[in-house]
């Protein structure tokens, strides 16, 4: 007798050992009874309004859970999260998709179902080239296996994996056998011991080192480790955008956000003109980089992510990141006293009740609301680019898309987030345009009872593209956001035109804890940033000559 679990009760448990208590999608008839079970089940099920803004909640969530999944219907569910699956495989973010899809039965003949594109295995193929694994359960044989192999896929590379679970499969029980095993990878010890010792060489001749601390310390869960050895040697460090609050900010060794010509013109001299950078899971994308206008000598540097490990112009195989890192934490390395720019003090901030918005005192009125209770989610533009100037309490407290860029990330990861950890309220950084993609979401939010608070930055469109090349295909319809709570029936609005309505919303808004808070902060469309003010006038010089 076969005492198995169904393999749609197993994907259930193994998702659960994994640490999901939430599962985001929108159902359709062949994932429906996969729904039925997931709702049988301790795992709470959340509908969205469309599949990317499931997809985007899943990545919000899995960037503060270490995993998050996503469950849509073939094709049509499945194809509408493309692209919120690219930016989380591009971010290094283990969004796990689970599509229904046509029973093996069904497929005999190869008969025109509905949302069949070309042929049954199209979607798969579409998703391999933006996963790192992917399975179909149509054997019950190999199918607890494939989820294993899968799920282990997801956590040790921290990107999207692809489960497709055909309808006659869910309630089929699998191998007797089978008995999960934990899956360790260890480093080569010669090449970590090699590696090791020419690092902290390095390390130790150095006079000027510093760490440039970055995403996958977050992805990976590795900022204890990372701590110990700062406060060990006494290096100062900094991150890029992308990594932004990998660390508290609010930490003495912190030097500031390093992001090449956007950056604080202390933090890029200190860095660049230091004799050894660790470079710890950080990715040279050109946003990181301030648009490549970063200047890092490779003959400097030591970098090691969870892909690879490269000492100056040496590569070592088969060295873990962790042991790596930990190898570091506890080696004999030098501690010293550098010193440091004096970081940039946070500008006590007036509100002068009738001066008109801009960009730069509508951040500095936020890094005084900020609390360490909020979590920042921006979105791309100058809501990224503004926020890089916050000051961030605590750690994993800033979410952005800094590398893929996706517009309509904000809203719903925000979602995600705060469904991953309710103590957290995030504060929510939109533009007009990225708000018009997916802040229907906001439904969403009020039906689960979450308390986000969003602020619109509305400047009449596209305002990154204006100061690219302007036109009128940058214009979009001038929307009532602040009425938005009318339409859901929950919620409250405002509109903050000026230095003085601004501090009213943020204020009631702070105060307003039933259900989300939207604030329609009107800006000039030509308005921007300090970092694409700094990121304009370097760029310029360098033009020049001078």
């Amino acid at each position: 007798m076969n005492d198995a679990p169904t393999i749609g009760e197993y994907l259930i448990a193994r998702l659960q050992a994994g640490g999901v208590g939430h599962v985001f999608g929108i159902p359709g008839d062949y994932v429906l009874g996969f729904y039925d079970l997931l709702a049988r089940s301790a795992l709470e099920t959340v509908t969205t309004c469309d599949e990317q803004g499931a997809g985007f909640a899943a990545d919000g969530y899995a960037r503060l859970r270490g995993l998050g999944v996503v469950c849509v219907t073939y094709c049509v569910g499945g194809l509408k999260i493309v692209n919120p699956v690219a930016g989380a495989f591009a971010e290094k973010s283990p969004v796990v998709v689970i599509s229904g899809a046509p029973g093996v039965r069904e497929r005999q003949k190869n008969p025109l179902l509905h949302h069949k594109v070309r042929d049954f295995e199209t979607q798969r193929k579409v998703f391999d080239q933006i996963t790192v694994a992917s399975a179909v359960l149509d054997d019950p044989d190999t199918a607890f296996a494939e989820i294993d192999r899968v799920l282990h896929a997801a956590l040790r590379h921290k990107r999207p994996v692809y489960i497709e679970l055909p309808r006659d499969m869910v309630d089929v029980q699998g191998s007797a056998q089978h008995t999960p095993g934990k899956v360790r990878e260890p480093s080569d010890a010669d090449a970590l011991r090699e590696a090791l010792e020419e690092a902290v060489s390095l390390l130790n001749a150095a006079a000027k080192p510093v760490i440039l601390a970055d995403v996958e310390i977050h992805r990976f869960a590795l900022q204890e480790l990372t701590l110990k050895l700062i406060e060990n040697t006494g290096i100062p460090f900094t991150t890029t955008i992308l990594g932004k609050s990998v660390l508290g900010e609010q930490h003495p060794l912190y030097l500031g956000l390093y992001e090449g010509a956007m950056g604080v013109e202390a933090v890029r001299e200190y860095v660049e003109n230091s004799d050894c950078v660790l470079m710890l899971g950080a990715f040279m994308t050109d946003i990181n980089l301030g648009i490549y206008t970063a200047r890092l000598d490779p003959a400097r540097t030591i970098s090691v992510t969870s892909e690879k490990l490269s000492i100056r112009y040496h590569t070592f195989e088969d060295v873990r990141f962790e042991d790596f890192l930990r190898g570091l934490a506890t080696a004999p390395i030098r501690r010293r006293k550098v010193g440091m720019p004096r970081r940039e003090a946070i500008q006590e901030y007036q509100p002068e009740p009738q001066a008109a918005l801009t960009v730069a005192r509508l951040f500095a009125r936020l890094n005084g609301f900020l609390t360490d209770e909020t979590i920042v989610v921006c979105d791309v533009g100058d809501a990224l680019f503004g926020a890089a100037d916050l000051n961030i309490h605590r750690r994993t407290e800033f979410l952005g898309p800094a590398y893929y860029a996706s517009m309509g990330f904000a809203v719903p990861a925000a979602i995600g987030a705060e469904m991953a950890h309710r103590a957290l309220r995030p504060l929510v950084l939109v533009g007009d345009g990225a708000f018009q993609m997916t802040g229907v979401e906001l439904s969403t939010a009020v039906r689960h009872g979450l308390r986000p608070i969003v602020l619109v930055l509305n400047n009449g469109g596209y305002g990154t593209e204006r100061h690219l090349l302007d036109g009128p295909f940058n214009d979009i319809l001038p929307w009532h956001y602040h009425r938005l709570p009318e339409l859901l029936g929950a919620g409250r609005g405002w509109v903050a035109a000026t230095e003085g309505e601004l501090e009213r919303a943020l204020g009631e808004a702070a105060a307003h804890t039933e259900a989300f808070s939207l604030i329609d902060v009107h800006l000039d469309p030509l308005d921007r940033s300090p970092a694409m003010d700094r990121l304009a006038a370097r760029l310029a010089k360098r033009l020049s000559g001078r």
